[in-house]
């Protein structure tokens, strides 16, 4: 029985001063006045409320949170570089995405040592791209969301590797997802997502949905070196919440049968 214990993630606003930049955006407005100058630029820190077009030019050592998001279609570009926080007991979060849609998270970049490395909460379309996600409590934490997209991440040596809650149409594809000591994707009560193309090892669970997760597919997964590496509800048959299991070159399965047994 996988069970979620961290619900509430606090949101703090510490001083630190190492400095990101900034790029407002200005387009639309500048080119409606015909100035084709690109957006200006400023400075911030962890935990400071960002919008717009943000990459960062050095590592951020965060006491407290990390960056929160504060407007619609916000896009961070971490450009190598790493959000890193003081532990997963902190109760604090790498990168915050609450009520704000169309953000965009890219790397390649890392961000560790949170209790949630990416925390998104009622949030639609956001893109997670490129992303690593490293010993956080949980990698990705998603409650509420709608139409988020999570492709060629490595998610690794966390807790939980992605967990959601009450969130529908997610795509997770062609994510690295390993050493996660619980499970690395879990499903709560999430409805009508795609998880296909991963690539999933060395937890108890490589993959868990509940028994409220309703009409997701999952497809075309490798998965090895887990305790069990499908677990459909600690093995509800398919049919009774309709999720589908096909192409899973995997080995071990509850209930049984779930997998194409093929080579690591």
């Amino acid at each position: 029985m996988i069970i979620i214990t961290v619900l509430m993630l606090s949101i703090a606003l510490p001083s630190t001063t190492t400095n990101i930049i900034i790029h407002r955006q200005q387009q639309e407005a500048l080119a409606i006045q015909g100035d084709t100058r690109p957006p200006t630029t400023t400075n911030a820190a962890c935990g400071q409320v960002i919008e717009g077009h943000v990459e960062l030019n050095s590592d951020l050592n965060c006491s407290g949170d990390g960056l929160i998001v504060g407007a619609d279609g916000t896009t961070i570009r971490l450009n190598g570089h790493t959000i890193r926080g003081i532990g997963t007991d902190s109760s604090k979060v790498g990168i915050s995405v609450v009520n704000k849609d169309g953000v965009r998270i890219e790397g390649k970049g890392t961000i560790e040592r949170f209790q949630a490395g990416i925390l998104l909460s009622g949030a639609e379309g956001t893109s997670i791209k490129q992303m690593m996600l490293r010993a956080n409590q949980i990698g990705v934490f998603s409650i509420g969301t709608g139409g988020l997209q999570a492709m060629q991440n490595i998610i690794t040596k966390n807790n939980i590797g992605f967990t959601s809650q009450s969130s529908n149409a997610l795509e997770l594809t062609q994510n690295l997802i390993t050493a996660n000591q619980l499970v690395g994707i879990t499903l709560n009560t999430t409805d009508n997502s795609l998880i296909s193309k991963n690539d999933i090892r060395e937890s108890h669970n490589g993959i868990f949905v509940d028994p409220e997760s309703n009409g997701n597919r999952i497809e075309s997964n490798d998965l090895f070196e887990n305790r069990v590496d499908l677990n459909n509800a600690n093995g509800l048959a398919i049919n009774v919440n309709s999720n589908s299991f096909s192409a899973n070159n995997c080995e071990t399965s509850n209930p049984s049968g779930l997998c194409i047994v093929g080579t690591k």
